[in-house]
């Protein structure tokens, strides 16, 4: 079973990376997200623009969350994992 925690820990590294990397994108993307209402039409370019960036962070949304979810699942994995080897040690 020692083949399985460095493969374990691999796996929970990659999911965390890839996690925050996407939570890094969104806020890089989302920063330069007004939160204003454009009415006029001479601001036609500067609401085209505003749109295109809720899409892309709307478009990336549910990957970061799923995303989310495996990091925190293979978090339980970890834990249990240790929880249970200390366990064995008592019997």
């Amino acid at each position: 079973m020692t083949g399985f925690v460095p493969i374990m820990w691999a796996v929970w590294g990659v999911l965390v990376a890839i996690t925050l990397s996407l939570k890094i994108y969104t806020g890089r993307l989302s920063r330069d997200e007004d939160d204003q209402l454009v009415l006029d039409p001479a601001f036609d370019r500067v609401r085209d623009e505003q749109a295109a960036i809720v899409a892309k962070v709307n478009k990336i949304e549910p990957l970061r969350k799923v995303m989310l979810w495996l990091a925190l699942a293979m978090t339980i994995v970890v834990i249990g994992y240790y929880v249970m080897d200390v366990l064995s040690q008592f019997k």
